[in-house]
């Protein structure tokens, strides 16, 4: 299950996102924002994070005006690891090398088409470990430091 989320700034790409899923028969939970109106990106951002916290979702795709805000928010939640990106390297790395659960991505950064081409990317690449394995356990071994909600 994917988890979707925006605000404003990010409505077009999310929708975009969610047509390619639903045309690929991913399945999918629409969180909102659900038009262009003015909203606040922490709302959303909660709502994905805390679905995949609880178990509802493997991954999360958040947009927003540059992807930034979004990132901020949900790296506040424990088990969080949300990177905004706007190329298919990074795309791919994150996913084989940082083993990120969410994907922060700018509607004001990147056009609709980028967007689907990368979030395909994100959601298909498969986390490495190895190496790779002790970074990612470091990093959630900060997650001690973010309060207990």
């Amino acid at each position: 299950m994917i988890a979707l989320g925006c605000d404003h700034g990010g409505f077009e790409i999310k929708e975009a996102i969610k047509k390619h899923l639903q045309e690929k028969n991913i399945p999918f939970i629409d969180f909102g924002a659900h038009s262009t109106d003015s909203v606040d990106y922490p709302d959303y951002a909660h709502l994905v994070c805390e679905s995949i916290q609880k178990g509802e979702s493997e991954f999360g795709i958040l947009c927003c005006g540059t992807g930034i805000g979004m990132s901020i928010a949900a790296n506040k939640h424990k088990g969080i690891r949300a990177a905004v990106l706007s190329d298919e390297f990074s795309a791919e790395m994150t996913r084989r090398h940082n083993n990120a659960n969410v994907l922060c991505l700018g509607g004001r950064v990147i056009n609709e088409e980028k967007a689907v081409k990368l979030a395909d990317i994100f959601l298909s690449t498969p986390f490495e470990g190895g190496r790779h394995e002790r970074r990612v356990e470091k990093l959630n071994a900060l997650d001690k430091y973010i309060e207990q909600e």
